[in-house]
This record gives structure tokens, sequence and C-alpha cells, in this order.
């Protein structure tokens, strides 16, 4: 008898465990690990799903008490053993259960209905064809239909199922017919639904001295065996793009497939075109808008070999490669890497662990590289690479800052400073293009004042109090609060408030101003269809328009020649987020937006407007000075034990029930006070949002420089959930080195 250790697709702590059933004899040979079966469950013997964990011979109770499980689930897909560790990985890093994790490494978690391409070929030979088609033809009641597919058929050989039943108008049943008869016989064959079905042609761009001594640098090792993470390290329009398909290319060439990470695939449809137009049909991607069926189809090409490169977000991680060879994850700075379901995984991390067990290679690459893998790379964990210089020998745009409280003070209250205007009518006269961008991230979460710029801090933690209702203010990380002061503690004016201008208020000023300009908008509002992101950026890309106005969206990975000027609408927003990563992503954004301009033949300019132009990320991103900036925000985190100085550990409790949320949270504060291990504790506080359809959230906060020291202590609550009834009333989750606040 064969026994299958089963985990049941019930995401509940206590039952994060495995039971054994006996495999029937009709499944016998059937049944592997990592497939979804239907077992018998609980006193009342009702179906559940589950995942095959492992099978064996041996049995851990009494033979006669084993149930059988019910066979495989209609339509599963079998998880591959190396995602089955990987999922142990995430889960023991991360918290949750195991079949949370089972289910974030199968991205396609139910079988879809296969596309088929069909072609109807004449079985006959020539003289048989004719005899039949005269035969057809002497009879009185002769059928037309019949005699036009001969007729076709006699004249191409074989003719595709769609053009038969649409073009030639003949119903199926009467293919089927002379099937049946012998006349003709049906070719099927396995068609793959293609989510890009145009593939364009561009010419290969040759690498430059810097671009080339990277990419030796990469073969070197893999040629010598040596499986590294590497940072690449290059300044907008350096042409990181062209370094990744090179690698891409050389591993491909060594018979070895490749996985590259975008932050978002909607937003970065060019490097889209770029890695097809270079590899054509050996590349495919998903997004988040593909139908299932669509991403369904490029896992299945990906596993039987009909593809070797998968783009995509971070779900395109776990694309089912049997021979993976590299990873790349492009813009890896990105907070869209993290998850924010449980198991809240960062992509970076785990692909680093995916390639130990494959034995591949990670590329990271970004112009703004991540607080976090700067250091690693300063450590030598990391191979730090660099390409200081843009493409073709481009100059850097040149960047200004413009100080809003000067301009108030002026008497200039629109958004748009003068200085800024006044480069955008030149622009305009001489029909280059403008991206304003409208940096919304923060918004409305802090306090400042419009004539000095203050914003109000908490004392002890060092970032800005969010306001809550009419009057609080309140730290997310200690519990601090205070009222709302009516005017500003250090100057006394009184406009002080938070930012309410969103992109179409933006629209709205910038049309009124300039009444001759053509404008888009692109911001979740704008780009909910399907292609919404395609359209705007072709069109914008095609001169359909003089200015693009937009988030974040229009600032990650878009390549526009003729775009001269950025404007940097209200750099303060990210700056003054209620979290310790503020600084680095204002520095960030504010990189990338600038990296925008001058792209082209001309010279760029970017233009950022700020009530701290003294502040060290605003005069970084000025200065296009990534080392200026780390040095700043290294010595703040290591000031404050901030990661990547110290780990942090989230700890998130959640219910209905305000009472139960802070009781789970106290007993866990409780836990945490008794361990050996000596921590930091702050909280347990309120979440930022503290309620959500009903549902109340309490947070805690452990800092500690060993992240193992804080994963034994997701450990032991985890332990105490199973047994304390007081924290079985709320639900637990942990999120370790979060990227903002939860």
């Amino acid at each position: 008898m064969i026994y299958a250790d089963v985990i049941v697709d019930i995401s509940l702590e206590k039952l994060d465990k495995t039971f054994q059933y006996a495999i029937p004899a009709a499944w016998e040979g059937k049944i592997r690990p990592g497939m979804q079966v239907e077992v018998p469950f609980g006193n009342g013997g009702r179906k559940v799903l589950g995942y095959v964990m492992e099978l064996s011979e041996n049995p851990k109770i009494a033979p006669e008490r084993i149930k059988e499980l019910l066979g495989a689930a209609e339509g599963s897909i079998p998880i591959e053993s190396r995602m089955i560790a990987l999922a142990a990985w995430m889960k023991r890093r991360y918290g949750g259960t195991m079949n949370q994790a089972l289910k974030t490494v199968i991205p396609v978690k139910k079988q879809q209905s296969k596309k088929e391409r069909r072609t109807v070929v004449l079985r006959l030979d020539e003289i048989e064809a004719q005899k039949a088609l005269a035969a057809l033809t002497a009879r009185k009641r002769h059928s037309a239909a019949k005699e036009r597919l001969l007729e076709e058929l006699i004249r191409y050989g074989s003719i595709p199922w769609e053009e038969i039943t649409e073009r030639l108008g003949i119903p199926s049943a009467l293919i089927r017919e002379m099937e049946k008869s012998g006349a003709v016989r049906i070719l099927r064959e396995r068609e793959y639904r293609d989510p890009l079905q145009r593939i364009p042609t561009e010419e290969r761009i040759k690498e430059n001295s810097e671009q080339r001594a990277v990419i030796e640098r990469v073969r070197e090792d893999f040629k010598n065996g040596e499986r590294r993470t590497y940072l690449l390290h290059g300044v907008t329009g350096s042409g990181k793009t062209l370094v990744y398909m090179e690698l891409v290319e050389d591993v491909l060439a060594r018979g070895r497939s490749a996985i590259v990470l975008i932050p978002e695939i909607a937003l970065t449809y060019q490097t889209i075109m770029r890695f097809y137009s270079r590899f054509g049909s050996r590349v495919s991607f998903i997004h988040s808008r593909m139908s299932p069926a669509e991403r369904f189809d490029q896992f299945e090409r990906a596993k039987c070999g009909d593809i070797s490169v998968m783009v995509g977000p971070r779900s395109a991680l776990f694309t089912p490669f049997a021979d993976l060879g590299l990873i790349v994850i492009d813009e890896e700075h990105e907070t869209s890497y993290k998850s924010e379901t449980v198991p809240r995984y960062h992509a970076r991390e785990t692909a680093i662990a995916l390639a130990q067990m494959c034995g591949a290679s990670v590329v990271l690459g970004s112009a703004t590289p991540s607080v976090e893998s700067f250091a690693a790379a300063e450590a030598g964990e990391y191979v730090l690479l660099t390409l200081p210089h843009r493409a073709k020998s481009r100059p850097l745009p040149v960047c200004e800052t413009v100080d809003l409280r000067r301009e108030l003070r002026e008497g200039n209250r629109s958004i748009l400073s003068r200085r800024l205007q006044e480069l955008m009518e030149e622009r305009l006269r001489s029909h280059e293009q403008i991206m304003l961008f409208l940096n919304r991230r923060g918004m409305m979460g802090f306090v400042s004042c419009r004539a000095c710029g203050h914003v109000i801090k908490c004392p002890h933690c060092d970032v800005s109090l969010s306001l809550h209702g009419a009057r609080t203010l309140r730290c997310h990380y200690c519990g601090f609060s205070m009222e709302q002061p009516k005017t500003c503690p250090a100057c006394g004016s009184a406009h002080i408030g938070g930012f309410k201008a969103g992109t179409q208020k933006v629209e709205e000023i910038v049309r009124q101003r300039f009444p001759q300009a053509r404008l888009l908008r692109m911001d979740t509002d704008s780009t909910r269809g399907k292609d919404g992101h395609r359209k705007i950026v072709e069109a914008f890309a095609g001169g359909e328009a003089d200015i693009l106005i937009g988030t974040q969206m229009i600032v990650k990975g878009h390549d526009f020649p003729n775009v001269t000027l950025v404007g940097i609408l209200a750099a303060d927003l990210s700056l003054n987020a209620s979290d310790y990563g503020s600084a680095e992503r204002t520095f960030q954004l504010l990189t990338q937006a600038a990296g925008r301009a001058g792209r082209g033949g001309a010279p760029g300019r970017v233009v950022i407007q700020t009530y701290h132009p003294e502040h060290y990320s605003i005069q970084a991103a000025k200065a296009q000075d990534y080392s200026a900036f780390f040095a700043n925000e290294i010595a703040y985190r290591r000031l404050m034990d901030y990661p990547p100085a110290a780990h942090m550990l989230v700890i998130c409790t959640t219910s209905p029930s305000r009472e139960d949320a802070a009781a789970a949270a106290e007993q866990i504060a409780g836990i945490l006070k008794k361990t050996e291990e000596r921590l930091r504790l702050l909280g347990p506080t309120d979440a930022p949002i503290a309620k959500i359809q009903d549902v109340y959230k309490k947070v805690l906060y452990i800092k500690d420089k060993d992240a193992e020291r804080l994963i034994r202590c997701k450990d032991k609550i985890e332990e105490a959930i199973l047994h304390e009834r007081v924290l079985q009333r709320a639900s637990v989750w942990f999120d370790l080195d979060p990227m903002g606040l939860i």
C-alpha cells in the first residue's frame, strides 16, 4: 500500500500539517507529489481539496485507521517538487500556512480549456478525389457544400477548419461526415494563446564598452560554474535592458531558461516589445490583466519547453522552467516586488533562494538601488556592477529645484511654479514634449506648513505624524498622538494642512494656463481598461499629445525621445510619508522621473518643486548622485535601527471585534517580553488604517540585527496560536522587513 501525506486546502494554523491517506488501487502510479487531490476530512467525511506533499510505504498510524483519498482533483496542475521546497522556505521565512505558500507558488491553480488548431486534409489521391467529385455532381440531389469543399481540397490539399466554416460557410457536421466516410482527415494540434500577436523588429544595438565589461564579467563567472547575485547599478538611460538581453541570450545558448521580472507588465510595455523583437517566439509574458486561460497557456508552454524566457511581474518568478539559468529583476527597488498578501514575501529574496535551488544566477538592476541591496553589495553579499554613463554618451538632464515657500511668499498660489511655466512655454513653442509628474505617494498622510515647509513629526520615531479624523495626529510605529495645531509651530502661519490636488485638478490647471496644448493623463482612472496603459503610452510616443500628466506609473521604464522637460509638482508628498523609507522612495521617484528627460537627441531639463530643497534626498536627486544619498540614508537607518541596519518584523492582528484584535496583540506582546531573545518591541498600536470593512487591525514592531532571531519569535507565536484561545479569536500574520507601513 502506498500512502500520501496531504496538506488540506484550509488556511488555518492548527491544520497546517499533513494528514496521511491511502492511495486506492485505481489511482496507484497516478498520484504524484504536488498534485491536488480530493480527500474525506473530519468525522463527517466531507470532501476537501489538498496537496500531496510526499509519498511513502510506511503508515504513520494503524493502517485500518487511514482513510483512502478519493482521487486527483479535476483539472488540477501538479506542482514541481522544487516549488514545494520553495513554498516551505517561504512559509518559514515569512509566516502563514504551508497551504498559503503553496497557493502563492502556483500562479495558475486550475487547468483551463485547451485551444486547438484543426486542419482538414484530403485523404484521397487526385484520381480518387476527381471520381468522388464527379459522382457528387452526377447525383440528382447532390450536396453543393460537399462539392465546394472537395473542389477546394483538390486545389489546396489542406485547409484550416476556421476557413472552411467561416469563408466557405460549410457546417461542422458536414466536415465530420466526410471524415467518417474516409474522404478527409482532421489534424489536431495544441495551439497556445499568444498574449502578443504581433512581433515588431528593430535594429540590433551594439553594446558600448561599459556594457560589454558588465556582460563579460557575468559570462566569465557562469562559464566557471559560479552562480552569484549581481547588483547592476546603472544611471537612467545607461542601457541596462540591453545588458539583460545579452545575458539572456548567453543563457539560452547554453540550453537554459531565463525569467525577467519587471514591476508591472502594463507599465513597461516598451520593455516587453524589446524582448519580443530580440527573442521572438521563444519569449512570453504574463500579467494580472490576462485571462486565466492565457496565463495557463504561458505556463504550459514553459513546462513543455516551447518558450525559454518569461517576462512579467513577481508571479512570473514561479514559472515552471525545468532548466532555469538566470533571473533578472529590473527596477529591483520597486515596492511592487513585495507581496501584500500572506505570505508577504519579497521577490528579490525569493528569487535568490530559488536560484540557489536551481543553480542559477540573479541580476538585480536599478538606477536607484534599494538601500538593502546596495548595503548587501557593499558587504560583499552581491557583486556590484556599474554603468555610470548614459548610452551613446548622452548627458544626464539638468535638474533645478524651486522653493515653493518662496513662490507662496511672492504671491504665486498655483501648483505650477513660475519657472516651470516659463520652461513649458519654451518647449511648446519648440514642439517638444513635457511630462508632469504628481508625486501622490503619501498624499494626505502628513500635515505641513505651506509658508515655511515645517512638517509635524513624532518626537520618538522621526517619522511624520498621520492625520486621523479631523484633528488627531498619530505615529504608526509607537502610538504617540497629539491634536493638530491650528497654526504652524515653527513660523506661526495659518497655511498648515494636507495636500489636496490630484491629477484631474492638475489637468484643469494646465488646460487653463496652456489652452493650445494637447494633454494626456495617465492615472488609475484613465487606465482601467485591459490595454489602457499601452494606448496612452503609444499615443504619447506617437506625438499625439504635447503634455503627459500622471502619477508614479509615468516614470517607470518609459522611453520617449522627444521629452525634454519633466516637472515634478510635489516632491514632498513622498518625503513626508509616515514611514522610515520615505526619503529613499522620494530619491528613487525623483531620480526615475528626472531620467525620462533628454533620452533623445535634445538635452533634458527637470524642475523639482519642493518645500524642502535642502533635504539630502532632494539634493541627491537634483545632482543624480546615488552615493551621496546612500551615505546619508544608511547613517539615518543605523541611528534608528531600521532595515538594513537591523531587521524588522511586523506582527498584525485583525478581527471584526476591536477587543479581540487588541487582546491578541497584547497577548503576543506578553509572549515576546518573556522570550529569551532580547528584542526592541514597539506597540501594540493601531495600524495606519485601523479599520477596513469592519475589520480592526493592531500592529507590533520588533527590531533586531539578526533576522533568524525574529523568525524564531515568529515560530514561537505561531506555536502559541495552536493553544491560546485569545490568539485564535483573531487572525495573526507577519511581515519581515516591510517596505512601508502595514
